[in-house]
């Protein structure tokens, strides 16, 4: 958080809270490394600051979640508890209010959160709280104070997370559309709106799969756009004169910029990638929707192979590669990103597939994936790449996906239970269900309840689902990517199934990094999976193999 010239921060090395004044050195505010801090709320009338507490102390399975104040001087208080999860506590502009958001399991906060509000006692304390809005089937996320003390949130009642505000004890929509302007709470401080001043609220929203700014009239509920180069707008912070995004799109790769609500003026502050390659090697994509399993659509991006220096053999269809993104509940987005650029300036089409449960379409979509998991997803990925070859724009014999943590399960059931792919790699993918839950943490620890089955019937409907219990379908190439410091998809998950491939006799690759957890940070790490999967697609499809790369033990291949 930052505020008046300070800013306080949760250091990961220790995960102790400190304060810096600017100009200054970090001062420790906490002593105990086992409880944690995050979405920090700056109450300087009362000196201190509001925080999400999350305490392990207790050394228990799971840790205790609370929202607690830690006083510039170190002391702490618990202002609320008993529920398993908290988020998003927010002090209104007069100090005398404080929202917060909690839920419990089994939900997950996409699923079902309250939105609660108690005054602030002379004491600091809390006092006469009462629920706003949500429950067991609504979602509720990011609540804010307007300038003038008026309690905005984004709730999905209507089947879409829009824009609500909360007035004399009424709940009032402020632009009833079947857009997002919410998003599934996988960390703390997203935001998707501010105020620009008391009437007027700058804010993104998604429609099929892309993102727009746009302003919003508090009154008059007018949504006016606001012009930017962007398809994908997250973590907005608002103020009178600009609005600072972290945006991308097809051609620009995540930058953090201020916009001018007023001019749509862009200046960019720091990019994620200083130099971008030639334009003559860069894939735009398109936006499609196509037909799924019964009778459903799904939605993806499709990048066609580009290359200034190549042009394809007369007739000749490009190989395809379908990813699934993680998450789940997660979406794919087109912004520039060159992991993707790797595959289409050699030649390859790409699917970035949206399939049914990912967010940004709206609740009923998002609910497709429930009690789905490793079915949905898959039918929408075998479709994709079905759709591309009737359409003439890949060669149906070299049709590959590759996916990871969520998006390494939707491989391996494709591969295991349906014939389209002829080869396919998982980067720390799921592949025991029953594995999974007994390694998950706390925030994740129910989330299989929605996306397979309830516990009771958790047995067989893991075992059918798992893609370790069905090796004796798999037979197609596979080349596995594990981090040996993952702990939401520990290394037993990929090795596991390196194993029985090995002993069924297919072909196998297995990389694994050291330092790497669930996702690869270094970039060595990105640089060397990426080069070992081409190798892996190249000798797979009996391609010569360019010098530079690297060599690839693939067990079981044929010379």
């Amino acid at each position: 958080a930052v505020d008046g010239g300070t800013v306080w921060f949760s250091h990961h090395a220790d995960n102790k809270l400190y304060r810096v004044e600017d100009g200054g050195e970090p001062v420790l505010m906490t002593k105990e490394d086992a409880v944690r801090y995050a979405d920090f709320v700056p109450d300087r009338a009362r000196q201190r600051l509001i925080a999400v507490r999350e305490d392990h102390l207790a050394g228990e399975a799971y840790p205790v979640n609370t929202v607690c104040a830690v006083g510039f001087d170190g002391t702490e208080t618990i202002l609320v508890d008993g529920n398993d999860f908290y988020a998003a506590p927010r002090l209104s502009p007069d100090g005398k209010q404080l929202a917060w958001l909690c839920w419990d399991h089994p939900r997950m906060p996409w699923q079902g959160t309250e939105l609660w509000v108690a005054d602030v006692g002379e004491d600091g304390k809390l006092v006469d709280g009462r629920l706003v809005a949500g429950g067991m089937d609504e979602s509720i996320c990011q609540p804010e104070w307007s300038p003038d003390g008026l309690l905005h949130f984004v709730s999905d009642r209507s089947g879409w997370w829009n824009l609500y505000r909360f007035e004399h004890g009424v709940v009032h929509a402020l632009c009833p559309r079947e857009a997002e302007f919410g998003g599934p709470h996988w960390s703390f401080g997203g935001s998707m709106y501010g105020f620009r001043s008391e009437d007027e609220i700058v804010c993104t929203y998604i429609e099929d799969g892309v993102s727009r700014l746009a302003s919003l009239s508090t009154r008059g509920c007018a949504l006016t756009p606001i012009a930017t180069p962007y398809q994908e707008i997250r973590e907005l912070r608002v103020t009178p004169q600009a609005v600072a995004v972290l945006a991308g799109s097809p051609t620009i790769a995540l930058e953090l910029a201020l916009i001018d609500p007023a001019t749509g003026a862009r200046e960019v502050l720091a990019r994620s990638i200083d130099t971008l390659p030639d334009t003559g090697y860069l894939s735009v994509p398109r936006s499609i929707r196509y037909p799924s399993a019964n009778g459903r659509s799904a939605y993806a991006f499709h990048y066609a192979p580009t290359n200034k220096d190549y042009a394809p053999q007369d007739g000749e269809l490009p190989p395809l590669i379908v990813i699934g993104h993680g998450g789940p509940t997660g979406m794919a987005t087109s912004t520039l990103k060159l992991a993707t650029q790797f595959w289409t300036s050699r030649g390859f089409a790409v699917l970035d597939v949206n399939y049914g449960g990912s967010s940004g379409f709206g609740r009923s979509y998002r609910d497709l994936l429930k009690g789905q998991w490793g079915v949905i997803d898959v039918e929408d990925c075998v479709a994709g790449a079905r759709h591309l070859a009737e359409q003439g724009l890949a060669d149906p014999e070299r049709l590959l996906i590759r996916g990871s943590s969520a998006g390494g399960l939707t491989t391996l059931s494709a591969l295991a239970f349906h014939d389209v792919f002829k080869a396919g790699a998982s980067y720390y993918g799921v592949s025991d269900l029953a594995g999974l839950d007994a390694d998950s943490h706390k925030f994740e620890s129910h989330y299989n309840e929605y996306l397979i089955a309830p516990k009771a019937q958790a047995d067989a409907v893991y075992r059918q689902r798992s893609p370790i219990h069905h090796t004796a379908s798999l037979k197609r190439p596979m080349i596995f990517f594990q981090g040996l410091d993952d702990k939401v998809v520990p290394p037993q998950q990929s090795e596991s199934m390196v194993e029985a491939l090995r002993a069924s006799r297919v072909p196998v690759a297995y990389i694994t990094l050291e330092g790497e957890g669930h996702g690869f940070r270094k970039a060595d790490s990105v640089v060397k999976t990426l080069e070992a999967e081409l190798v892996f697609y190249l000798r797979v499809f009996g391609m010569p193999v360019p010098a530079g790369l690297p060599e690839v033990e693939i067990e079981n291949l044929a010379a």
